[in-house]
């Protein structure tokens, strides 16, 4: 069966805010952009998913793939929103900030769904990375503060919790910077 792989992102001036006191905002616009690519080529390159849509205010540059447009008001609503313009089956929830996400990760995801849905939580365990769903009809999308553990109880019955590398080190703050520094990734990413 194939996926469908909806990536929200959020939009140019300002991306990366936290991030300010360490990287400037060329820098910070230049890591966005070089994590947002990194991740719609990590998903392109999944044989079990079949379209990549962004969820964006306005379409990024070079991006020719489909989009459904926020309209700013919030992330929860668009993105039921944007998986009910999207048939709400098999859909893969997945964030623009994962500099060290693969295939491998992806798949170990979707494969975890097989029992109703499936959770990548971010390397603290507080804050959702990732969602697999084969049916998103009725799932309260809880992004934000406490993400994981709301996740973890939308549902009745089995969910999966699916912690690996690529799936939960995503880059907010100055912390997250030094963390993806230990892993290898050279900060501040040069503008392609």
């Amino acid at each position: 069966m194939s996926w469908t792989a909806l990536v929200p992102i959020k939009q140019a001036n300002g991306r990366k805010s936290r991030l300010a006191g360490r990287l400037s905002l060329p820098d910070r616009e230049a890591l966005a952009d070089w994590m947002f690519r990194h991740v719609i080529a990590t998903l392109r390159s999944v044989r079990e998913i079949s379209d990549v849509v962004v969820l964006c205010a306005c379409v990024p540059d070079g991006w020719s793939g489909r989009s459904v447009r926020d309209d700013g008001s919030g992330l929860n609503q668009n993105l039921a929103a944007a998986c009910n313009l999207l048939g709400g089956r098999r859909i893969a929830i997945l964030h623009g900030d994962l500099p060290f996400l693969s295939v491998a990760d992806v798949c170990a995801l979707l494969v975890a769904a097989d029992c109703g849905y499936a959770i990548a939580p971010d390397r603290h365990q507080t804050g959702t990375n990732g969602l697999a769903l084969l049916s998103t009809s009725d799932f309260p999308f809880a992004f934000g503060e406490n993400s994981f553990a709301a996740h973890r109880l939308a549902r009745a019955g089995a969910c999966a919790v699916v912690q690996r590398t690529g799936l939960a080190v995503d880059i907010d703050t100055p912390d997250d910077l030094g963390v993806a520094h230990g892993l290898g990734m050279a900060l501040p990413v040069p503008a392609a």
